[in-house]
């Protein structure tokens, strides 16, 4: 399984210029919103057509501006989860999984049947939409992306539309029944807890242009672009100018830093996670060393978050997270006056 996408397309405000291919697992669109992630699943399924470029499915070209091959939405064999799922509120669930469905009556009710089972929707066949929970609506739109066996099938922010305390029992339903499915998977989504627990690979976009593109696991341990840190969670960025070949000044937190990476022309930022932050009371280290200043105590659900600056002139606030237990025991009486950040916890981030 494989499917090829390199296209553009003017949009407004930038124009869409991507280029992936995924091999047959789950691979991850992430991006902030409107950065052009829906609109590339949108070309790939022919709703929208690109201004040039090519996408091929498994070997059969769906578009190629340059031999004018631009094949109709029902001849991809594409499945679509749409953000809102787009069910038709005048059919049964019955009727909205049988859509395109192209298949002999028998075939289909036998088809229908075992969407149903697999989809835990078996009682519900007769209902219509608002009669539903917003879960079972879900699970009647991914039913009917898969009612045809597509050979790709795309998700548009499939939980975005779904309550929090919905979600995590929802996706681990979903992620079992899209281990079944043979086909190439891209998932669009802007929730990094999401691309890390459904998508393998992930292709990271930003004002229409891929910035990161490789293994999901690595890209979150090493982003190298600066937006592709942001997206994967990470709270502490400044703007760095060079001072050495493992030097940095940070102008956002006026302090110099050792790194533990050469730092090339291009890198334009530095980054750190919020737990990587050591807490310091002593004379231990003697560079790489920031101030806390003026902390606000901000609590999590599950962790203490402090927020600090670093000068008394610094407009930028940087994050400390550190889980609740240890909080109480260590930090709770008094707060460090110092961190420490580990060279090694240092990422060097490129421009965006």
């Amino acid at each position: 399984m494989s499917l090829q996408v390199d296209i553009k397309k003017k949009l407004k405000g930038f124009t869409l210029d991507v280029t992936f291919e995924a091999d047959g697992d789950c691979m991850g669109i992430l991006g902030a919103s409107g950065c052009g992630k829906s609109m590339t699943l949108k070309c790939i399924a022919g709703i929208e057509k690109p201004d040039s470029g090519r996408i091929v499915l498994n070997g059969k070209i769906l578009f190629d501006s340059e031999k004018h091959i631009n094949l109709s939405t029902q001849k991809r064999k594409v499945g679509y989860l749409f953000q809102n799922y787009a069910l038709f509120p005048n059919m049964t669930v019955r009727e909205n999984i049988s859509v395109g469905l192209a298949a002999s009556k028998e075939n289909s009710n036998s088809r229908l049947e075992e969407l149903a089972a697999l989809f835990q929707l078996e009682g519900l066949e007769n209902r219509y939409p608002w009669q539903l929970s917003g879960g079972q609506q879900q699970r009647v739109a991914l039913a009917r992306s898969l009612a045809y066996e597509p050979e790709v099938l795309m998700l548009d922010e499939p939980f975005s539309a779904l309550d929090e305390y919905l979600k995590e029992n929802l996706q681990i339903q979903v992620k079992e029944i899209l281990n079944r499915y043979k086909g190439d998977i891209l998932m669009v989504t802007h929730s990094r807890e999401e691309v890390y627990r459904f998508c393998p690979k992930i292709a990271v976009v930003h004002n229409g242009h891929v910035v990161a593109r490789g293994d999901t696991r690595e890209i979150f341990q090493n982003p190298c672009h600066v937006t592709a840190a942001k997206l994967s969670g990470c709270k502490n960025i400044s703007r760095i100018k060079r001072t050495g070949e493992n030097r940095v000044y940070a102008l956002d937190w006026n302090t110099e830093l050792v790194t533990a990476e050469s730092v090339g022309d291009e890198v334009r930022y530095i980054g750190i996670r919020a737990h990587d932050l050591q807490p310091v009371y002593d004379g231990t280290y003697q560079e790489n060393l920031i101030s806390c200043l003026h902390p606000e105590l901000p609590e999590g659900l599950f962790e203490q978050v402090v927020l600090f600056r670093t000068a008394e002139q610094s407009d930028s606030l940087l994050w400390w997270k550190v889980g609740k237990e240890q909080w109480r025991e260590a930090f709770v009486q008094k707060l460090p006056e110092q961190f420490y950040l580990p060279p090694e916890a240092l990422m060097l981030l490129t421009e965006e």
